[in-house]
């Protein structure tokens, strides 16, 4: 169940990125969702008003998923830390053991 919602929060993701990108700036930004020099299908005006929707759908899909999702792995965390567990590359858990130094000569004094 978690998997298909995140699954669903990244496309809801993605395509709040590229509505937002394709709005129309106060200073002009990317603009690409003009209509001016790319055969408008509807007029400036509509093209604002659809982006604005979808984008406003597009983000209430966002904070819905978000929440459901921290609800539902609220419950899921382990109590501890990652540095309770065992060490990585050790088999059966325990820390490897130190190699044994050889003894070093006695030098003498004078």
């Amino acid at each position: 169940m978690t998997t298909v919602l995140i699954v669903l929060h990244l496309f809801v993701t993605l395509a709040l990125i590229g509505v937002v990108l394709l709005q129309r700036s106060e200073g002009g930004g990317l603009g690409i969702g003009s209509s001016q020099g790319m055969g408008s299908f509807m007029g400036g005006r509509g093209t604002a008003n659809l982006l604005t929707r979808a984008t406003g759908v597009l983000a209430t899909a966002f904070m819905v998923l978000a929440l459901v999702l921290a609800l539902l792995g609220r419950g899921a965390s382990q109590q501890g830390s990652i540095l309770d567990g065992p060490a990585v590359g050790a088999p059966g858990g325990a820390a490897p053991a130190a190699p044994a130094l050889p003894a070093l000569p006695a030098v003498p004094t004078n």
